[in-house]
């Protein structure tokens, strides 16, 4: 019989604590009692090992690592990562507030503290073709939920600054519900900038300059240090961790699965460290700011708080050693203690399966507009090249590399919209993926059009995934879940998905991350040329261009 009179059972654990409010580390206990801590003891010590306040990822999308969130906090707890603050926009374009209600109750499967907001932005833009529309109604509804913490990233930044009705009803909505925006503001400066800020949005993840960074801290925004898969801005932006540590966090946007099973936060925290940034203010950034920012409850090791708090070997190289969330021991020694659960799946998908001769382009002209990628970046160049025709078609140069580009509605049985874009590297073969953002359309480039039909069709195949087709190889990473996530153990998927990404490189990509590079070049948000399904899209001027010159 369960003695519901019984003395909740006291546990205590020893080191030297980390005060970061106050800026100290001394020798004490941690008492912990009903998944609080009722008390933290000084002592005389000494202890070799630290305790901490466990870190809090300010900006990630869960999706983007191709596991359900219970999936997705397997890996992120041996990391010392406590909580993330989750845009769950990607889903939302896939099925809606379904989608949102899915990654709500997966999350509640996990130890993990995820705060979710209400996406903003679905679709990205109305030249984009999603899965869903959430109008200011849904919005508001959403935001009216207590699970639901913050308005999530306002990328249709255009439309702020021009007063759209649509975007500023979000906006307002936020505001009565007393919740806090999330901006996302790439390249954004100057009046442009201050009439951003106006709206009520607090947050940028989105710089890639220093000086970019100082000039939105200025005017009060906090600056979200991204380092993810695709966009690395933290060597760029680190500086002001110790310039202004009160308006930094430390985030990874979207991080792909072999990248999480190797670090998180944890591993900002120290390059931070490593670089000469106070210890206190990279904790700050880790930890205490997003805490307070975002009204989470969580943990920063004080008395009366939920016991969310890591153990670190030392607080240069950061080890952690074990991870407490709510009181219960969640990680130990790299491994982690969070059970499997089932996985259930939600998914739109209606194309069919495409023929090479839909990959083909007419030569219109002489010169063509080609995206540039660049590695580490979401941000693209626009350029002006000399087309390569063969027999009256446009056709790719892997000798330029320049290559042919196609995003495939998923949503809808439609023609692929076909481009060019330079620095993938491919000398055969092609790649494609469901992972798309926002829309999450199909998108691939490719040495051939037989070759960028045959990654299509895989991944058409499985209803969602990533794959790799070349001369002497098909291989598919299915993703069931929305097309952005897999149902398989976090270690098999983490796996699977560096052998994929071993055999773009192996097909020549230079990339870093070519899967994550090539699911931002749809995303009709972030300067400067982009394809979307409806064809090239010129985002400073926020309208359609044209291939050819």
């Amino acid at each position: 019989m369960n003695d519901s009179s019984a003395t909740p059972a006291t546990e205590r654990v020893s080191g030297n604590i980390v005060d970061v409010h106050r800026r100290r580390v001394f020798p004490g206990t941690v008492v912990l009692r009903s998944g609080r801590i009722v008390e933290v003891v000084e002592e005389a010590g000494p202890y070799s090992t630290y305790l901490a306040p466990g870190f809090v990822d300010a900006h990630v999308h869960v999706e983007s690592s191709m596991l359900p969130p219970a999936e997705f906090a397997r890996l992120a707890v041996v990391h010392g990562t406590v909580a993330t603050v989750s845009d769950p926009h990607e889903i939302a374009n896939v099925a809606g507030i379904d989608g949102v209600d899915y990654m709500l109750a997966s999350a509640r499967q996990a130890p993990l503290k995820i705060c979710f907001g209400a996406p903003s932005c679905v679709p990205a833009t109305s030249f984009d073709r999603a899965g869903a529309h959430l109008g200011p109604e849904e919005v508001a509804a959403l935001l009216a939920r207590p699970e639901i913490g913050y308005l999530s990233e306002m990328m249709n930044y255009p439309g702020v600054i021009a007063g759209d009705a649509e975007v500023m009803a979000k906006l307002a909505a936020a505001r009565r519900a007393g919740k806090p925006i999330d901006g996302h503001a790439p390249g954004v400066r100057g009046e442009a900038l201050r009439h951003y800020v106006a709206a009520g949005i607090t947050t940028d993840h989105e710089c890639v300059a220093l000086d970019e960074a100082r000039e939105k801290a200025a005017l009060g925004m906090k600056i979200l240090i991204r380092e993810g898969s695709a966009a690395k801005n933290f060597e760029a932006l680190w500086p002001l961790l110790r310039e202004s540590p009160e308006q930094c966090m430390l985030c990874s946007d979207d991080k792909h699965p072999n990248d999480l099973v190797e670090g998180h936060i944890d591993a900002l925290v120290r390059r931070a460290v490593a670089l000469g940034v106070d210890v206190f203010d990279a904790w700050r950034a880790a930890s205490v700011n997003p805490v307070e920012h975002y009204r989470l409850d969580i943990g920063l090791l004080r008395p009366g708080d939920p016991a969310d708090m890591i153990e670190v070997d030392d607080l240069e190289t950061v080890r952690v050693l074990r991870t407490w969330i709510g009181g219960r021991l969640v990680a130990r020694a790299g491994e982690s203690l969070v059970p499997r659960v089932p996985t259930a799946a939600i998914n739109r998908f209606a194309t069919k399966p495409k023929r090479p001769a839909d990959f083909a382009i007419p030569a219109q002209g002489e010169h063509v507009r080609v995206i540039e990628a660049l590695d580490g970046q979401l941000v693209t160049r626009s350029l002006v090249l000399p087309a390569t025709v063969r027999d009256g078609f446009v056709v790719s140069d892997t000798s330029a590399d320049v290559l042919k580009m196609a995003v495939v509605d998923r949503y809808h049985d439609a023609a692929p919209a076909v481009a060019l874009v330079k620095n993938f590297g491919l000398r055969r073969g092609a790649i494609a993926s469901s992972v798309s953002h926002d829309s999450h359309n199909i998108v691939a480039v490719g040495a051939s059009d037989e070759e960028l039909a045959r990654a299509v069709n895989l991944v058409i195949e499985v209803r969602g995934g990533i794959s790799v087709a070349g001369p002497n190889v098909e291989a598919v990473l299915p993703l069931p879940i929305a097309g952005l996530m897999s149902d398989g153990e976090a270690g098999h998927v983490a796996r699977e998905y560096a052998r994929l990404d071993r055999l773009a490189k192996e097909l020549g990509s230079p990339l870093t991350a070519p899967f994550m590079t090539l699911s931002f070049m749809a995303l009709l948000v972030i300067p400067a040329l982009k394809l979307g399904p409806q064809g090239l899209f010129d985002v400073e001027a926020f309208r359609p261009a044209p291939l050819f010159v």
